[in-house]
């Protein structure tokens, strides 16, 4: 069959209209990509001049409709392997007005965004346009439609990435990314000056061009558009789930959806995905799914390749052979700035250890009133004597993470100051040189200061690199958020923020009592999973009092340490390591 028209009203819906009289309803997305006289094969069950979105497929040179779409797992591996936890999504072609909606308000979280606002909506009542990050009201009491996201362009199309199985308090939609055809024209910056359309010289020309160009007639313009090559112009993850591997998940579907669709325009096999990031140098996503570095633009932004074809990676592979620049960096950009700690010189050595507390508890000072309640029930002064650890022994080798588990006033608070050099009744501590960190409540604090977060963890490691690495690995990836202050983060930020800065002191044994006490369950178990990596990979000791289950498992502990009735119950991990 071929087209004879189309109708795009909004992102989210439009029409397309088919000789023989058939009407498609289909998104605006979609159906913008559909030009009259090109050819198509329908497929429906139901014979009527209007189909909706669920009564037809449809496929041109690739597969139209229905959106593209996949379920999946997405398993969370502890530092030692193993399954911690798992997530139940489904990334798929925005489809809804809600997607959309959800979509604009991702886009404030951006790294590279630009705009203060990122939304324009009209009412539909005024029709007055309106500006705002989420669905506004608009003063005539009319509803506000999404008109368009600023940044995008008409040939944008966005993938979005939604929990499938969530708490109620959780987002629907976690994520999403754009994808868009090839900027016209890319230069290269070197040592000697600009090198022009580089892209061009590395591979064939026909594979970006002709590509949208904007311009008044938006229509005219995608109507041209036919190449082989997918540019990924925005991945954007949920702040409170940047730790969880999602932005290199959607990369991976968006490589598919490109491959199996031809997208973003749906017209010509692709041979590249490439995406122009600078954030890449300090987060290697792209790079762990498979991207390779090739150059950076002319105004300094780095640009990393994927090729879908063996063709593609022919040409590629050439230019890093043979490019002087590119044999310098082998086509690699990220390096990991945090590296490793000294270490502990030896293990930690507790041996036949007793530690307790005696208080003396007496009723002088109290009002009369206090004063005789207590002796009704007997109390007038009484010696109160408690036996914390009695012939305790314990060893914990050097890069090992502990987990001290057990009820409130069993002795883990106890057990980490002893760990910090407090002197036991009887027995020996032995604690090998190193730099020994902590943060006990109500007794170690840490100072959080006033300044922007991201400048305090700079300051104190000396690379803003390592700092950003620090930051991403306890749960505040957002770049927005770096230039928070403390007072301006919520008690979990704060919590995290906390940690973030007992790492950047580079400890060889760091000590957490009350770990993740302020976060809910899925947030604590992604900091958890993000810290215990980190001290693994640093080469950190660590030792975490917790009674948290989900905390426990997401750390996955070499040694867990139940502390209680006087004296010390381990249980190593069990299989292992990989």
């Amino acid at each position: 069959m071929r087209v004879l028209g189309r109708r795009v009203y909004w992102r989210w819906y439009g029409e397309v209209l088919l000789e023989g009289g058939v009407t498609l309803r289909m998104t605006g997305d979609v159906a913008k990509w559909l030009r009259p006289g090109d050819r198509v094969r329908l497929r429906t069950e139901f014979k009527k001049p209007v189909l909706g979105f669920d009564e037809y497929a449809l496929e041109g040179a690739f597969p139209l409709w229905p959106p593209f779409a996949k379920t999946l797992e997405h398993v969370r591996e502890s530092p030692l392997g193993g399954e911690a936890y798992r997530y139940r999504l489904r990334v798929r072609e925005a489809t809804y007005e809600g997607d959309f909606e959800a979509i604009a308000e991702l886009e404030q979280f951006h790294y590279a965004s630009e705009k203060e606002v990122v939304a324009l909506w009209v009412c539909t009542q005024c029709h007055k346009t309106l500006l705002a990050n989420a669905k506004p009201l608009c003063d005539c009491g009319g509803e506000a439609r999404l008109k368009e996201i600023r940044g995008s362009t008409p040939a944008s199309r966005f993938p979005v990435l939604e929990l499938v199985e969530r708490l109620p308090f959780e987002p629907r939609i976690l994520g999403y990314l754009r994808l868009d055809p090839p900027i016209p024209r890319m230069h290269r910056r070197t040592p000697e000056g600009v090198e022009r359309d580089i892209r061009e010289r590395i591979f064939p020309r026909d594979w970006f061009h002709p590509t949208y160009e904007g311009g008044s007639d938006w229509e005219k313009a995608l109507d041209r558009v036919k190449t082989a090559a997918a540019r990924i112009a925005r991945v954007v993850v949920h702040p409170d789930y940047r730790s969880e591997g999602f932005g290199a998940l959607l990369v991976r579907m968006a490589l598919e959806w490109a491959k199996e669709r031809g997208a973003p325009e749906g017209r010509r096999e692709k041979h590249l995905v490439y995406t122009i990031a600078q954030m890449a140098r300090y987060h290697p996503f792209f790079e762990k799914v498979g991207f390779r570095y090739l150059f950076d633009t002319a105004s300094g932004r780095p640009v990393l390749f994927y090729p879908l074809t063996e063709e593609a990676e022919g040409y590629l592979e050439r230019f890093l052979r043979e490019d002087p620049y590119a044999q310098e960096h082998g086509g690699r950009l990220f390096r990991p700035r945090f590296g490793r700690v000294e270490g502990l010189k030896g293990p930690i050595r507790l041996e036949g250890v007793h530690k307790g507390y005696r208080s003396h508890l007496e009723l002088k000072g109290l009002s009369p009133e206090v004063r005789g309640a207590l002796e009704a029930f007997g109390v007038k002064a009484r010696v109160v004597e408690r036996a914390v650890l009695r012939g305790a022994s314990l060893e914990i080798p050097p890069g090992n993470l502990v987990v001290l588990a057990g009820a409130s006033g069993a002795g883990k608070t106890t057990l980490l100051r002893l760990l910090l050099g407090e002197a036991p009744d009887r027995g020996e501590v032995a604690l090998p040189p190193g730099k020994r960190v902590a943060y006990i409540p109500g007794e170690r604090e840490v100072d959080l200061g006033e300044d922007p977060i991201l400048e305090s963890a700079y300051r104190k490691l000396g690379d803003v690199g390592a700092a950003v690495e620090v930051l991403n690995r306890v749960g505040l990836s957002d770049a927005v958020l770096y230039r928070a202050r403390p007072k301006e983060l919520s008690t979990g930020q704060r919590e995290r923020f906390r940690l973030a800065l007992l790492l950047a002191e580079r400890p060889d044994l760091l000590l957490i009592d009350e770990f993740a006490a302020h976060l809910d369950v899925p947030t604590a178990r992604r900091v958890a999973l993000g810290l215990g990596k980190l001290c693994r990979e640093a080469g950190i000791t660590l030792v975490v009092a917790t009674h948290r289950p989900e905390v426990i498992a997401a750390l996955d502990p070499d040694l867990l340490v139940y502390v209680g009735y006087g004296g010390l119950t381990t249980l190593p991990r069990r299989g292992p390591r990989t």
